[in-house]
C-alpha cells in the first residue's frame, strides 16, 4: 500500500514537471514569434497615403 502511494506521488510529480516544462517552452516560443512579427513589421516600408488613396474602387475595370 505504501509503495503504491509513493509511486503515485512520484508519477504526479513527474506529470506536474512535464506540464510546467511544456508551458515554459510554449511561452518562449510565443515570445520568439512575437519578436519575429515585430521585426517583419519594422521591415515594411512607410508609404505615405495620398488624399484620394483607398477611397474609390473601380468596379468596371
Amino acid at each position: 500500500m505504501m509503495e503504491s502511494i509513493a509511486s503515485m506521488a512520484m508519477g504526479m510529480s513527474a506529470a506536474s514537471f512535464a506540464t510546467n516544462y511544456s508551458m515554459a517552452v510554449t511561452k518562449k516560443m510565443m515570445d520568439t514569434q512575437e519578436l519575429a512579427g515585430q521585426e517583419l513589421l519594422n521591415m515594411l516600408p512607410d508609404i505615405p497615403a495620398g488624399p484620394a488613396k483607398g477611397q474609390f474602387i473601380d468596379v468596371y475595370a
